[in-house]
């Protein structure tokens, strides 16, 4: 398959550009051609940004950010309408949100009406502004990030907005040979400035749609709707998978077989995505103190749940 190659160009330039982060960069990528949007839960200074930016670079979409805090407003994010003395009439003036890649940075640190603002935009991609409907660009991808250490000062996204990303994935520090090219070699922001795309934004719908191509066979669906119906049934927690989560999964592994320059899907994808696509989506029996203990928890659920879970042949 010569698209997925091209896919895998996309990877190669990105991974170029951030060394260390080839799973959140696969993961990202795997949210992007599914239609989907990513949250990258990690600590300030391991590359979040730069993953984003080159991730835009690499697939030649427009590129915008917002950086949220306890101040930003609804408006700050889908625009508003400025009344014009010349000809009489309200204009509107789009809000960042219009654009194809759009980075949410620390979007918990934004109250939850401000959260909610990008709610119709990530599910329907478009948002209403004085009671009309503006369309979002095509495609139209957020990749949101947060620090799972601080919670003082911020606001923890609601199961609602959770809900909306395909995956939640993490970068890490990168290994010591890494961090060594980092510090020796070239400045990151001088190669993401020479980076060129490895497709062009048609090529890029053109692979969502051949994503969607893939086939996915009786047997991995209901090894899929097994996975979810056991989230759904754990006394380990008080909410399951929803179906959107087993929707979003459905498309996710279908890019995921493409990646992989198959025309059809495996199990083995739908253990491989169990984590980034079912863990976020799980709700907890009890209280923990930090995000990042949540997310530990969960994983570890999901990752158990998966190991007990047949796959029927």
């Amino acid at each position: 398959m010569e698209r997925s190659n091209r896919a895998r160009c996309i990877l190669d330039k990105v991974n170029s550009v951030v060394l260390g982060a080839e799973d959140a960069a696969e993961l990202c990528l795997i949210a992007l051609l599914s239609g989907g949007h990513a949250l990258v839960e990690d600590v300030p200074g391991v590359g979040k940004t730069t993953l984003a930016r080159s991730l835009a670079v690499a697939v030649g979409a427009d590129f915008k950010r917002i950086q949220f805090t306890s101040d930003l407003l609804p408006a700050d994010i889908v625009g508003i309408s400025v009344f014009d003395r010349r000809t009489g009439a309200f204009e509107f003036k789009p809000g960042p949100v219009f654009t194809s890649v759009l980075l949410a940075d620390e979007i918990n640190r934004a109250t939850p009406r401000t959260q909610s603002a990008l709610l119709e935009a990530m599910n329907d991609g478009k948002v209403t502004v004085d009671g009309e409907t503006r369309r979002l660009p095509s495609p139209f991808f957020v990749i949101a990030t947060q620090n799972p250490l601080e919670h003082y000062g911020t606001y923890p996204l609601p199961e609602s907005q959770m809900d909306r990303f395909l995956i939640r994935t993490a970068i890490g520090y990168p290994g010591r040979d890494f961090e060594n090219d980092l510090l020796v070699g070239k400045d990151r922001a001088d190669i993401l400035e020479d980076l060129d795309p490895a497709v062009s934004i048609d090529e890029l719908l053109e692979l969502q749609g051949v994503a969607r191509a893939v086939h996915v066979s009786d047997e991995v669906l209901h090894y899929i709707l097994d996975i979810v119906e056991a989230t759904r049934n754990s006394k380990f927690l008080e909410a399951g998978i929803s179906p959107r989560g087993a929707l979003l999964m459905h498309k996710a592994v279908k890019v995921k077989a493409m990646l992989s320059n198959r025309k059809y899907a495996l199990p083995d994808d739908v253990q491989e995505l169990a984590v980034p696509v079912f863990a976020h989506r799980i709700t907890l029996k009890g209280f923990r103190e930090t995000l990042l203990q949540a997310r530990q928890e969960a994983e570890a659920v999901i990752k158990d749940i998966v190991s007990r879970v047949p796959v029927r042949l």
